[in-house]
């Protein structure tokens, strides 16, 4: 394995992609460039985000082949690339090294990336929609030595949140800095807004709903081993990340520790309970949560929770046949990917679709939709026509929260078990747009 080496310049290379749309019913894809797909370091589903963009432009990045970091530019009416292969590279062998990208409110580009128990590399572009980087920079300047997971978030007036772990997985906590548009300039909002209390750590997912509430969920894990997660616990900030409250409206003592964090759905360790998957809200900000977990039969399903009449529910998708094993340390090679959850109100009706992949359907890109939680069965349909191997869900959340068109990341990658690597050739990455209702 091989550290990055900082290089302050940017521009290798410009090329224009020869972009080329397939159409299906309701769907589009659109070639980018060919990228890294020894493992899944381009399909992990924690990148926030892989794609970003505003009303005309969107932004895309990955890895190519020699690890190096390319971003790409595209106006939103129009199919081909701007890819720039910048100086910038990230250790590809391992798959937590991702890269995020989000533009704040001025429209520069902030972008993190190659983080494992690893010192903060973070740039931003020199000019508002630009792929030009800066050089690498600190935020703070604190705590800054050890990140995993870095995150981006945009709060409505333009503010970025950027979260990430500090510290080993059993043993971390979570850290959130806040940029502001108007100075420039990053503070420290939380320390330890989540504390693992030096015997275990939060895996969570978040969204920023259209009131600007911040709404995060989470599961412990008391050790590396995956089999350790338990339990879904939630917090709300209606503040920009201030305080933090219980959905019952109590304020939480910061930090939450396992002690007074609200279980919203109790889980026990060796549930086959993934960990870092995805959250939404309707228009109302009403929190659905997706994760999967081991069902009667020891069979992984797809579960929502989500909170009804004053009560967290569960929601059993219940559509797999198929049971293995979560456990062990490591990026795992797993038959099905974490999945995104989107959803969106009508009336009184909110209309749920989940974004997955799952060995039983050929490891293609699908979706299950309802569009009553409780009482509707679920409809799965496939988006992709052939396998994408290892590849997990990822989209442009401001495009969706914008337009509600789903821009999916999408690339055929193979992920051996443990943090291994397999030798499987550059694969094309692609985007599928897909307009759900």
């Amino acid at each position: 394995m091989y550290r990055a080496i900082l290089i302050p310049f940017f521009i290798f290379f410009v090329c224009t992609g020869q972009a080329q749309t397939v159409h299906r019913k309701n769907t589009a894809i659109i070639n980018a460039g060919a990228g890294w797909a020894g493992n899944s370091v381009n399909t992990v589903v924690f990148r926030k985000n892989s794609l970003i963009s505003n009303d005309s432009l969107q932004f895309i990045s990955y890895y190519d082949a020699d690890g190096y970091v390319i971003i790409g530019k595209r106006k939103l009416s129009d199919t081909a690339w701007q890819l720039v292969r910048t100086l910038y590279k990230g250790n590809v062998t391992d798959a937590h090294n991702s890269i995020s990208l989000m533009l704040d409110g001025d429209g520069y580009l902030h972008m993190a990336w190659d983080h494992h128990n690893s010192p903060l590399r973070y740039c931003m572009s020199k000019e508002p929609l630009s792929a030009e980087l800066s050089e690498v920079k600190p935020m703070t300047g604190n705590q800054e030595e050890k990140i995993t997971y870095p995150e981006f978030y945009k709060l409505p007036g333009g503010d970025l949140l950027f979260f990430y772990r500090d510290g080993g997985s059993g043993n971390g906590n979570l850290i959130i800095n806040k940029y502001s548009v108007k100075w420039r300039k990053w503070v420290r909002l939380h320390s330890n807004l989540i504390d693992g209390e030096g015997k275990r750590n939060a895996y969570w997912q978040t969204c920023v709903d259209m009131k600007g509430y911040i709404h995060i969920s989470w599961v412990w894990r008391e050790s590396p081993d995956v089999a350790s997660n338990h339990d879904m616990c939630y917090a709300v900030s209606k503040d920009g990340g201030i305080s933090w409250q219980k959905s019952t409206g109590e304020k939480y003592d910061l930090p939450v520790r396992a002690a007074t964090a609200e279980v919203v759905c109790v889980i026990p360790q060796n549930s086959g309970l993934i960990n870092q998957t995805s959250m939404c809200t309707d228009e109302s900000g009403n929190p659905f949560i997706a994760t999967y977990r081991n069902d009667k039969n020891d069979v992984p399903q797809y579960h929502i929770i989500f909170k009804k009449d004053s009560s967290w529910k569960e929601k059993d998708l219940g559509f797999r046949k198929t049971s293995f094993h979560l456990g062990g340390k490591g990026t795992k090679q797993i038959p099905i990917s974490r999945p995104q959850i989107v959803c969106r109100s009508k009336g009184r009706k909110t209309r749920i679709a989940l974004i997955f992949r799952d060995a039983e359907r050929g490891d293609r890109i699908s979706v299950a939709s309802a569009r009553n939680i409780v009482r509707d069965k679920w409809k799965i349909k496939d988006l992709s026509s052939t396998s994408t191997g290892s590849w997990e869900p990822t989209y442009d959340t401001e495009r969706w929260m914008r337009s509600r068109i789903l821009s999916l990341f999408m690339q055929q990658t193979v992920q051996a078990d443990s943090e291994g690597v397999t030798r499987t050739v550059p694969q094309l990455v692609k985007v599928l747009e897909f307009k759900l209702w």
